[in-house]
C-alpha cells in the first residue's frame, strides 16, 4: 500500500524514492511486524482469558506439562495480524507471488481457527474432523499447484523445481506438479502443527527459516545474484521478502509472549497458517526439495510419529519414550527450553547448510 501511496511522489519528495527498494520495505515490514505483535499481543491474550479459550493437555504426556493446562490458545491470530498487516502495508499487492502467500496463509489460518473454535469454545475434543482438516489442506494445495501449473504468468518454470548441489539443473514435475504441491503443503502444515508442542519451540524454527527464505527470495527475485549462483530467475520473487521480513518480526514479537513459561499457545490457528505458508514459500521459490533441509527439524518431528506408530504395530514396543521427538527428549530428563534451545540450534545450522548449497555443486 505505501508503495503506491509514496513511491509516485519521489519526483517532489525524493525521500519516497527509498520505496522502490525491497531492502528497505522488509525492514520496516520486519519492524512493524514486531510492533503489531508487542502490542496488540496483551489485548488479545486477555481476551482469550476473559473468554476462557484455553488450551486442554494430554494426559499421557510429560507431567511436566500439565501445569500448562487453561493457557490461552488460538495466539495464533497475533501472528496473522502480524504477518498479514505488515505485507499489505509494505509489499506491492499486484505482485502475484504475494497474493498467493497470502491467500495460503489465511486460508489455512481459517482452518486453524475454525479447529481451535471447535476445541476451546464449542467443547468438542477432536475439533475440526480430521477428514475435514485435510480437505483444506487439499484444497488449498489444488488451488496454489493450479494456479502455478496453468497461469500465463509462470510460463516456463511453472513445473520445475531446483535441486540442491547441483548447478544449472531442475527437475520438472510435468503433470505430477500439482499432486507434489498438495504433498508439500499438506506435509508441511502438518510437520509445523506437530512441532507445536513446547514453548517457542515451532514459532522460533519458523522465524529461523523465514530468513533462509527471505535470502533465496531476494536473490531469486535478481538477474545479477541468479546468474552468479545458477539458480532460476523468477522475476517478482523479490517481493516475496518482505513477507519474509514481516514473518520474521512476527516470530519475535510472537517469542516474547510464547517463550518458557508461554503466556500463550499459538494453536492450530497459528500452526497450521505457518507451515502451509513455510511450505508455499518453498514452492513459489522453486526450492521445494530445500525444504527438508532448511526444515530439517519439522522433518525429523514427523518422521519420529510416523516411526513410533509403524514400530509399534510391528512390535509392541516403543521406538522413542513418546513422539514427536521432543517428548522423548523430555522424557530423558532434558529440562523444556533446553530441548527447544538445542532444536533452534539445530535449525539454524540447517539454514547455514541450506544456504551453503548454492555454492556446493
Amino acid at each position: 500500500m505505501f508503495y503506491y501511496l509514496f513511491y509516485p511522489l519521489r519526483d517532489s519528495i525524493s525521500g519516497f524514492n527509498l520505496f522502490r527498494y525491497i531492502t528497505f520495505r522488509s525492514a520496516w515490514a520486519a519492524i512493524t511486524a514486531l510492533a503489531i505483535s508487542l502490542f496488540v499481543g496483551p489485548y488479545i491474550i486477555r481476551k482469550l482469558r476473559q473468554h476462557q479459550i484455553g488450551e486442554e493437555i494430554r494426559k499421557d504426556g510429560p507431567k511436566s506439562h500439565l501445569q500448562k493446562a487453561g493457557t490461552p490458545t488460538m495466539g495464533g491470530l497475533i501472528i496473522l495480524a502480524a504477518v498479514v498487516i505488515p505485507t499489505l502495508l509494505w509489499a506491492r499487492l499486484t505482485n502475484i507471488y504475494v497474493v498467493l502467500i497470502l491467500f495460503s496463509t489465511l486460508w489455512m489460518g481459517v482452518v486453524g481457527f475454525v479447529d481451535d473454535y471447535l476445541k476451546t469454545v464449542k467443547k468438542l475434543p477432536k475439533g475440526l474432523v480430521a477428514k475435514y482438516k485435510l480437505l483444506g489442506q487439499l484444497s488449498l494445495g489444488l488451488i496454489i499447484g493450479g494456479v502455478l501449473y496453468f497461469s500465463s504468468q509462470f510460463e516456463g518454470v511453472n513445473t520445475l523445481s531446483t535441486v540442491p548441489f547441483f548447478k544449472n539443473y531442475e527437475i520438472d514435475f510435468g503433470i505430477f506438479y500439482i499432486p507434489m504441491v498438495v504433498f508439500v503443503l499438506t506435509a508441511t502444515s502438518n510437520a509445523v502443527n506437530l512441532t507445536d508442542g513446547l514453548d517457542g519451540l515451532a514459532i522460533g524454527l519458523v522465524g529461523i527459516s523465514a530468513l533462509a527464505w527471505a535470502a533465496i527470495a531476494y536473490i531469486s527475485g535478481r538477474t545479477d545474484f541468479s546468474d552468479y549462483l545458477n539458480i532460476i530467475y523468477l522475476p517478482g520473487t523479490g517481493e516475496l521478502t518482505v513477507y519474509c521480513a514481516a514473518l520474521v518480526g512476527a516470530a519475535l514479537g510472537f517469542l516474547y509472549y510464547n517463550c518458557f513459561p508461554a503466556q500463550v499457545f499459538m494453536g492450530d490457528t497459528g500452526a497450521l497458517a505457518l507451515g502451509s505458508a513455510v511450505g508455499t514459500l518453498a514452492i513459489l521459490l522453486k526450492k521445494e526439495l530445500l525444504l527438508p533441509i532448511i526444515g530439517g527439524v519439522f522433518v525429523a518431528e514427523s518422521l519420529s510419529v510416523i516411526l513410533q506408530v509403524l514400530y509399534y504395530k510391528r512390535t509392541k514396543k516403543r521406538l522413542f519414550k513418546m513422539a514427536p521427538i521432543h517428548h522423548h527428549f523430555e522424557l530423558k530428563g532434558w529440562a523444556e527450553p533446553k530441548v527447544v534451545v538445542r532444536f533452534w540450534i539445530i535449525g539454524i545450522l540447517l539454514v547455514l547448510f541450506s544456504l551453503s548449497t548454492f555454492k556446493i555443486r
